[in-house]
């Protein structure tokens, strides 16, 4: 069986992801036809229905549940790797209210984290999560929410930490924090999914074995990251909630997405 596979070109997904699409373990006859994309266009792609297996961001799960499921293997979710507000000059949480926010797509965790903890921010502009930091280095807006390796070098552009959304939502919640889920379509019937699920769980296991494996594949959609900050973002993004959500995992998602777990998970 071929399955048409969406992910991001983040490293934390070709690390994970790379033993079972280059089949160094035991895919249980399943082929993966892959895509990459930013994050925001893979949900774009799920919203529409095309992929059997994708990458997503939690916030929009719950308008895909009709016709996906999420696995227990795969996610980014964790402690201390949420998304950043920053700006390019002094502003205090408390004034976020009303000023313009580069926002790295509308239906990203990121976006739904911003809207919970600043509901008085409502003008917010779309860019490419690699975009956001140069849009707010320009004056084009005020603030910006950094996901992935922007929360690793902003400093180095000369923007300042206005708040840190992931950790207000641990102070919030007592819990980790869901960023991006693998999803499985329902066309797939049960025992596909769950194979799938399997799967991937071996294919993450494996990239923690054996690092170097997936080094040229991760190397090669970096987006000429350095190697040091490659590094970082896998150690960041790819933890044992990755291997498997576990109780504490399953009950951060649905805090988030504020759904019951039958209704989410495979």
């Amino acid at each position: 069986m071929k399955l048409q596979l969406h992910i991001s070109t983040c490293p934390n997904d070709t690390f994970m992801f790379d033993a079972m699409v280059h089949r160094r373990i035991d895919t249980e006859g399943l082929e993966f036809d892959l895509s990459l994309a930013d994050i925001e266009q893979l949900n774009a792609g799920a919203l529409q229905g095309v992929p059997d297996i994708s990458k997503l961001s939690y916030a929009v799960v719950p308008q895909l549940l009709d016709r996906y499921r999420v696995l227990h293997s795969g996610s980014a979710l964790g402690r201390g790797n949420g998304p950043l507000l920053v700006s390019r000059h002094r502003i205090y949480p408390d004034e976020v209210s009303g000023i313009r926010v580069a926002i790295p797509g509308e239906h990203t965790t990121a976006n739904r984290l911003l809207a919970t903890l600043y509901p008085g921010v409502t003008d917010k502009r779309v860019y490419l999560f690699s975009d956001v930091a140069d849009a707010v280095m320009s004056d084009e807006c005020d603030a910006g929410v950094l996901i992935h390796e922007g929360r690793f070098t902003y400093r180095e552009k000369g923007l300042r930490l206005v708040a840190d959304l992931g950790e207000e939502w641990e102070k919030k919640t007592g819990l980790p924090l869901p960023l991006g889920a693998i999803a499985v379509s329902r066309r797939l019937d049960r025992q596909t999914q769950r194979k799938i699920d399997r799967v991937l769980r071996r294919s993450v296991e494996f990239a923690f074995a054996e690092p170097s494996a997936s080094a040229e594949f991760v190397r090669g959609y970096a987006q000429e990251l350095s190697e040091e900050v490659t590094r970082r973002h896998i150690e960041l993004f790819v933890n044992e909630y990755s291997v498997d959500l576990g109780a504490e995992g399953r009950k951060a998602v649905c805090a988030l997405l504020e759904r019951k777990e039958e209704e989410i998970f495979v």
